[in-house]
């Protein structure tokens, strides 16, 4: 699957180009998510890391698309928009549903005999072998709402207008079936650096779920636990952007060096 420059700048926001940067962080959002949740984190990073978020389709600007409804098409999608991205280290950030597609993105890169990411960041989500049968996105639009206010988050205040909900729950709905209908190969594992963060209070993760994601590399993995919720790294943003920040400079020693 070839991706041209109307393709990847349809998949990809890059809020503050930084061409002179050493390392590449490409970011994934959490289910209903958008490309702008991260412009908070490419502002941090300035001149020092290109961050570049995914846009997914059925949102925002790409409002008018249709959504996708499963991790593998999903991450086929991006896998053909970033394998080209190889004039530099690329490292990944996934929330969420993000995560599992950096995983998923990861392993395509692997299967193709392309660099690993120099590092993958997964973030408020279960190791994939850590499997709960869930079923959102079956529900009545209400009780989609009500799991989002549980979930608490970025997506609060469009849940009081009912014109916004009714453009956004489609594309919502959309990916909580993709991730609620997936399913790892646990023959397949990563052999990149992974960093796992979790909040200590999220409901949808529990910090032994998270811990398991050190089964799915043959490479060094580490865990980060945050006081918060399911989205603590909006609260925490600071220290978790200090971690990216520690994490990503041995990659740009590397790449100096």
């Amino acid at each position: 699957m070839k991706s041209s420059p109307e393709h990847f700048q349809k998949w990809v926001r890059t809020f503050h180009p930084a061409p002179g940067a050493t390392v590449r962080l490409v970011c994934l959002p959490h289910a209903g998510g958008s490309a702008s949740f991260f412009f908070p984190l490419a502002r941090a990073f300035g001149a020092d890391v290109e961050v570049m978020a995914v846009q997914y389709p059925g949102r925002q600007d790409r409002r008018h698309e249709p959504a996708i409804d499963s991790v593998g098409a999903y991450a086929d999608e991006i896998f053909a928009v970033l394998r080209h991205l190889d004039d530099r280290p690329l490292a990944l950030f996934g929330h969420s549903m993000g995560a599992v597609l950096g995983y998923e993105v990861a392993l395509r890169l692997a299967r193709a005999g392309l660099p690993a990411p120099a590092r993958l960041f997964v973030s408020g989500r279960r190791a994939p072998s850590r499997h709960r049968d869930e079923s959102v996105h079956r529900s009545p639009d209400a009780q989609i709402v009500a799991e989002l206010r549980r979930l608490g988050g970025p997506h609060q205040g469009m849940l009081a207008d009912p014109e916004v909900l009714a453009l956004v729950l489609p594309a919502i709905r959309s990916d909580y079936r993709a991730i609620e209908q997936y399913r790892h190969d646990p023959a397949e594992r990563l052999d990149c650096p992974v960093t796992v963060l979790v909040g200590d209070d999220d409901p949808r993760v529990t910090v032994d779920e998270a811990r398991a994601w050190a089964q799915h590399t043959t490479g060094p993995a580490e865990l980060k636990v945050f006081p918060g919720g399911h989205f603590y790294l909006v609260e925490r943003a600071a220290a978790v952007i200090d971690l990216l920040a520690r994490r990503l400079s041995t990659v740009q020693a590397r790449t100096r060096g």
